[in-house]
C-alpha cells in the first residue's frame, strides 16, 4: 500500500513495565483520525527496532497481529543490529514510502489529530521544509525543572523567525514532533551519526542552507521524561558536545555576516563556557558586557585573541549592521531581560544580535 505519511519510530529495549509505554506510544498512533478540514492521508508507521536485547521485538510482532482496525495507519516492523538513534532513522528513511516524513519516540504519547494536522498546515505552505508542534511535558517539573524550562521555552518558539532565530540557543523544536518534507531530507542531506545530538545538528544544518520550519499553536504530543531518555545518558547530548555544535554552526554564520566587531553579552563562567570553541586567533569578541559591577572594568583572559575588556551595557555603541552581538546569558530570565534591553536601544533580533 503507498502511504503520504510514514512515522519513523526507533524502538530500543521499551519493554519495562511489560511494555505499557509502547504499547501507549502506538496506541495513540492507532488512533490518529482526520478532520472535517483536515482529513488523515494514508500513513503508515515504521517501528524500528534498533537490536533490542529485552522483549521489544516481541511486543511489536503482537503489536502488529492485535493492530485494531483497518482503516488505522499501517503497522511495519523491522529488525535490524544495534547502531544507535541516526543510523536507524536513515535505515527508516530509507525503507519509508511517504512524500512527508514524521517523527514519535516510544515513550511518548500524541494527541489523536496530531499528524492530520501537521500534514494540512504543511500541504498549506508549499515554502516551509518542516511542521513541528507544542508540546506537553511529560515529567514531574519539581524535579526536572531544567527540562520543563526547556520544554517551554520551545513552546515559544513558532514563526519561521522565531525558530531560526533561536537555533544557536539549543534545539529550536521538539525532535519527535517534526514533519518533515522527504525532498528536503533527499536535498540537504539525512541524519548525521557523531560527537553531537542528531537532531540539534539536522536542525542547524538544515536552517543553516534556508530550510524554513514553523510549529503549530496546538500541543499535540506529550513529551516524557524517563530515566533512560538518551538526553540524560548519552555524552553526544553534554554540554561539552552542544558547546563544541553551537561554535561550528555560528562560526559559520559570523563567517557569512563578516562583522568588524562581535559583541558577548555575559562574562560570567557558563555564558564564556558556551562559546569558549568558538573563538579563535581572528574571531574574537571586542567586549563582555555584563551589568555586575564587579565584573565591569575587568577583562576575561585565556582567550586566543588576547584579554577582553567587560563593559556595562550602555558602553555598546549603537547596534550597526557590521557589529553583532551574542546574547549568551543562561540564568532564568536573564536573556529575556538582556534581549529587551537591546530591543529598546535599536539592536534587532536577528539581525543586530543572536541568541546563543
Amino acid at each position: 500500500m503507498s502511504a503520504e505519511i510514514s512515522v519513523l519510530l526507533p524502538v530500543y529495549n521499551a519493554a519495562a513495565d511489560g511494555g505499557a509505554v509502547l504499547h501507549a506510544c502506538l496506541a495513540s498512533l492507532a488512533a490518529q483520525c482526520g478532520t472535517p478540514d483536515a482529513p488523515l492521508p494514508p500513513t503508515e508507521i515504521l517501528a524500528l527496532d534498533d537490536g533490542s536485547d529485552d522483549d521489544s521485538g516481541r511486543l511489536l510482532e503482537e503489536a502488529v497481529r492485535a493492530w485494531p482496525r483497518p482503516d488505522a495507519p499501517t503497522l511495519r516492523v523491522f529488525h535490524m543490529p544495534h547502531g544507535g538513534i541516526a543510523p536507524t532513522l536513515n535505515r527508516g528513511l530509507e525503507l519509508a514510502r511517504g512524500r512527508m516524513i514524521a517523527r514519535m519516540d516510544a515513550d511518548d504519547r500524541c494527541h489523536p489529530q496530531r499528524l492530520a494536522l501537521q500534514y494540512a498546515a504543511l500541504a498549506a505552505r508549499p515554502e516551509a521544509d518542516l511542521c513541528a508542534t507544542r508540546v506537553s511535558f511529560g515529567g514531574a517539573p519539581a524535579t526536572a525543572h531544567g527540562f520543563s524550562h526547556f520544554v517551554d521555552w520551545q513552546n515559544t518558539l513558532c514563526s519561521p523567525d522565531e525558530i531560526r532565530d533561536a537555533r544557536f540557543r539549543d534545539a529550536p523544536v521538539c525532535h519527535p514532533t517534526v514533519l518533515f518534507r522527504r525532498e528536503t531530507a533527499d536535498r540537504l542531506g539525512p541524519y548525521r551519526h557523531g560527537d553531537f545530538a542528531e537532531d540539534w545538528e539536522l536542525w542547524l544544518r538544515w536552517l543553516d542552507a534556508g530550510a524554513r520550519f514553523f510549529k503549530l499553536p496546538q500541543i499535540l504530543y506529550c513529551w516524557n521524561d524517563p530515566p533512560q531518555r538518551l538526553t540524560r545518558t548519552d555524552a553526544r547530548y553534554a554540554d561539552s558536545a552542544g558547546n563544541a555544535l553551537r561554535s561550528f554552526w555560528l562560526r559559520r554564520e559570523c563567517r557569512r555576516r563578516t562583522p568588524a566587531r562581535i559583541y558577548v553579552w555575559g562574562a560570567g563562567r557558563m555564558a564564556r563556557r558556551r562559546l569558549a570553541p568558538l573563538w579563535t586567533d581572528t574571531l574574537h569578541p571586542a567586549a563582555f558586557i555584563d551589568i555586575d559591577p564587579n565584573k565591569i572594568g575587568q577583562h576575561v583572559r585565556n582567550l586566543p585573541g588576547g584579554p577582553v575588556p567587560v563593559i556595562a551595557p550602555a558602553a555598546l555603541p549603537e547596534a550597526a549592521d557590521d557589529a553583532l552581538l551574542l546574547n549568551a546569558l543562561t540564568a532564568h530570565g536573564a536573556a529575556e531581560e538582556a534581549a529587551s534591553w537591546l530591543e529598546n536601544h535599536g539592536w534587532q533580533r536577528g539581525r543586530h544580535w543572536l541568541l546563543t
